[in-house]
C-alpha cells in the first residue's frame, strides 16, 4: 500500500466516476480520455492495494471496497473544500471562531434561531456556545473564555463595552394547584412570605445578590430550567421569562400572579451584548451582533406581556 502517493486528484477522479455513472462519462465531465480515467483508477487500486470496480460487467460497478473508499473519500474532499473555503475567508478578515456566552435568561427560541442563521451564513466558522448566570458572563468575557456576552443588568461589569438587544419579560408564576393560583388580584407580600419561593442564584459566593426576593421562605437554584421545573411541580411561586412559559400559560399548566409589592412591568430586564474594551470584531462578530439583537427585538414583540382590559 502506498498512501502517501494517492492524490487528491483520484479521489476526485473516483467520485465524479461514481456520480457520472461510467468511466466514459465522467472522462466527458472532466474534459479528458476515458483511457485517462481508466489508468487514474487502475493507479488508485495499485496505491491503495484494493480492487474498487468489479469489472467483469460491461460497466464497471463498485465492489464493497470501493464503496468504502468512496465514503472515506467525500469526508477527504468536503474537509478539503471546507479548508480551502476557510482560508480564503480568513484572508479577507473572517474569524475562524465565534465565541458567546449568554445569561441563562436569554430566551432559546432567538438562540436557536441565532445558531441557525450562523451555520447558513458562516458555514466555514467554528462557534462555541455557552450560557451562565449573571455576572459569570461578564467574567467569561473579561477573562478572554468568551469573545461576545450576552448579560442581563445585574451582570454587566466595568471594561466591557455594551450593545442593546432586547427585553426580557419576567412574570411571576405558579403552578395551576398552588395555592396562590385562586388568589384573585393582587397579593399581599405577607401572604407570599407565607409560601416558598424559587429563586435564581448566582453559581459563586462573590457573584451578584439574589434579586426580587419577597419570602423568607426561599430555595436557591442556579439554572433556569430546574426553577421552571420546580415551579410546574407547584412547588413554590417565582419570576420566570414570559417567552419561556408562555405555552404553560396559555394551556394552564401556570398561573400567573400578581405581587402587590411590584408593577407589571417592574421585572423587565433589558439585555445588552457585551465584549471587552478595545476588541477589534471581525466580520463574523460583527454579524452575530446585529443578529442577536433583531432576533431578540422580533421575540421581545412576540413575548411581551399585553394590557389587561379593564373590566366593565
Amino acid at each position: 500500500m502506498q498512501m502517501d502517493a494517492v492524490t487528491l486528484d483520484q479521489l476526485r477522479v473516483l467520485l465524479q466516476v461514481v456520480e457520472a455513472g461510467s468511466f466514459s462519462a465522467a472522462g466527458r465531465r472532466l474534459r479528458r480520455v476515458q483511457s485517462a480515467i481508466s489508468q487514474a483508477m487502475a493507479n488508485l487500486e495499485g496505491q491503495l492495494g484494493l480492487t474498487l470496480w468489479d469489472r467483469s460487467t460491461r460497466v464497471p460497478t463498485l465492489t464493497d471496497a470501493g464503496r468504502g473508499v468512496v465514503a472515506a473519500a467525500r469526508r477527504v474532499c468536503g474537509e478539503v473544500d471546507a479548508l480551502r473555503q476557510l482560508a480564503a475567508g480568513m484572508t479577507k478578515g473572517l474569524e475562524a471562531e465565534v465565541s458567546l456566552c449568554v445569561d441563562a435568561l436569554f430566551p432559546t427560541g432567538p438562540l436557536v434561531g441565532f445558531c441557525r442563521a450562523f451555520a447558513a451564513e458562516f458555514p466555514t466558522v467554528g462557534l462555541r456556545v455557552d450560557s451562565q448566570t449573571m455576572s459569570a458572563v461578564a467574567s467569561r468575557v473579561l477573562a478572554g473564555s468568551a469573545t461576545l456576552g450576552v448579560v442581563s443588568p445585574m451582570g454587566g461589569s466595568p471594561g466591557l463595552e455594551r450593545v442593546a438587544l432586547g427585553a426580557v419579560h419576567m412574570l411571576p408564576v405558579v403552578a395551576a394547584d398552588h395555592p396562590l393560583a385562586r388568589r384573585r388580584g393582587r397579593v399581599s407580600t405577607a401572604l407570599l412570605g407565607e409560601h416558598v419561593q424559587v429563586v435564581l442564584s448566582e453559581r459563586s459566593a462573590d457573584g451578584v445578590p439574589d434579586q426580587a426576593v419577597l419570602s423568607p421562605r426561599t430555595w436557591r437554584v442556579n439554572d433556569l430550567h430546574t426553577k421552571h421545573a420546580l415551579l410546574r411541580a407547584g412547588l413554590g411561586w417565582g419570576n420566570l421569562p414570559a417567552a419561556m412559559i408562555s405555552a404553560d400559560l396559555q394551556d394552564g399548566v401556570l398561573v400567573r400572579i400578581r405581587p402587590e409589592a411590584w408593577s407589571d412591568d417592574e421585572h423587565t430586564l433589558h439585555l445588552a451584548a457585551v465584549y471587552r474594551q478595545g476588541t477589534i470584531l471581525g466580520p463574523a462578530h460583527r454579524w452575530t451582533l446585529a443578529q442577536l439583537a433583531r432576533l431578540c427585538r422580533s421575540d421581545d414583540e412576540a413575548a411581551a406581556p399585553r394590557p389587561r382590559r379593564a373590566r366593565r
